[in-house]
């Protein structure tokens, strides 16, 4: 078989994997659509997980199972970060997790939109992160107990919320999953 020089390039074209189309007649011009090859599959792609950077390690020290989030809700240290929680979302449970096993984990809000995906089991008390001279974030909880029973409360901006057994002591014990700021 013999290639005519006019559909050489086409040819080439086709064999490096670009999509060629030709409109009209023979003359037309001819347009090409670009790679549809694995050529365009080898290269990285840049995908955010929303994973928690630094989780392994505030699991070790904290005890605290930090999943995902957008980065406007952020694991603080209550120590330090602000004077002792002060400006601070703070969590208290009956678990030795926190610092010194405390029981007591606090968190920055930066946002009035955001959120945090993780694990604190027993929670039985949640602190907004406002003062009596500044008005704190508007934050959702979501909790659920061992059997499966899931709630959402919202938290006060300025002080406590009771939550699982720190609402009633005959409720389950109950695990926080999420923390979600709105406006």
């Amino acid at each position: 078989m013999r290639i005519s020089r006019r559909w050489f390039p086409l040819l080439v074209g086709a064999a490096a994997g670009v999509l060629v189309m030709i409109s009209g007649s023979l003359s037309s011009p001819v347009a090409v659509a670009g790679p549809t090859s694995a050529v365009a599959d080898d290269q990285a792609t840049l995908v955010e997980d929303f994973s928690y950077p630094g989780a392994a390690q505030i699991k070790n020290e904290y005890g605290v199972v930090l999943t995902s989030g957008d980065g406007h809700i952020l694991f603080a240290d209550c120590a330090t970060d602000q004077g002792l929680g002060k400006g601070l979302l703070q969590v208290y449970t009956t678990e030795f997790i926190g610092a010194n096993g405390e029981g007591m984990l606090c968190f920055k809000v930066t946002a009035s939109a955001g959120y945090l995906n993780l694990l604190v089991p027993a929670v039985y008390e949640i602190r907004g992160d406002g003062s009596s001279s500044e008005q704190g974030h508007k934050v959702k909880a979501d909790l659920t107990t061992d059997s499966g029973e899931h709630s959402t409360v919202e938290v006060r901006p300025i002080g406590s919320t009771p939550v699982g057994i720190g609402d009633d002591p005959n409720n389950a014990p109950t695990t926080l999953l999420r923390l979600e700021s709105h406006a």
